[in-house]
């Protein structure tokens, strides 16, 4: 069994719009194909430029679609009955981007899609999630580390869109 030391980079936006507001931003910045359909149609592609079409077809305007959102809050709202903690986890990617990494660094797979967390704090609405590239920096590809921090820009912007209010967000990066 081999076991790799791994130093993540986690980026968090903290912002000061309503929960509700923040993650209506992010689902309408990002595609949100019908996912058992979507897995169909690219199964069904007989050629790589389909499979390349439906994924297009699929993507928001940020070149990303969601693959799930899982309301993780809710086991601990229905558990105490109250109408807090709202925690929010996105599963967020572009296939062809995931792709484009996978052929230089297999692994590349376990780390895209990204997983997107929005969750309710005193001090705001926090959105984070811990850089692609920072995962794949021990492998030393040079090549899946321009793509992965290509990917990191785009949701970073993603965050950043979607806390997006008149005094602005707090963007703050840390290493774990």
């Amino acid at each position: 069994m081999a076991i790799t030391k791994i130093e993540v980079e986690r980026v968090s936006v903290i912002s000061s719009k309503p929960f509700e507001k923040v993650v209506e931003a992010l689902r309408a910045a990002v595609g949100t194909p019908d996912i058992a359909e979507f897995g169909k149609a690219t199964a069904g592609a007989r050629t790589f430029g389909e499979m390349e079409s439906v994924v297009q077809k699929g993507l928001g305007r940020t070149g990303l679609m969601m693959f799930m959102e899982l309301d993780q809050g809710a086991l601990i709202r229905k558990e105490t009955g109250m109408d807090t903690p709202k925690i929010v986890r996105f599963i967020i990617g572009n296939p062809l981007i995931m792709k484009e990494m996978a052929k230089h660094v297999p692994d590349a797979g376990s780390y895209a899609p990204v997983t997107v967390l929005v969750d309710e704090r005193a001090d705001g609405v926090h959105l984070s999630y811990e850089r692609t590239a920072s995962f794949l920096a021990p492998y030393g590809n040079s090549d899946a580390l321009e793509i992965a921090r290509n990917l990191d820009k785009k949701i970073e912007d993603l965050l950043r869109q979607g806390s997006a209010q008149v005094t602005g967000g707090k963007q703050r990066s840390t290493k774990m």
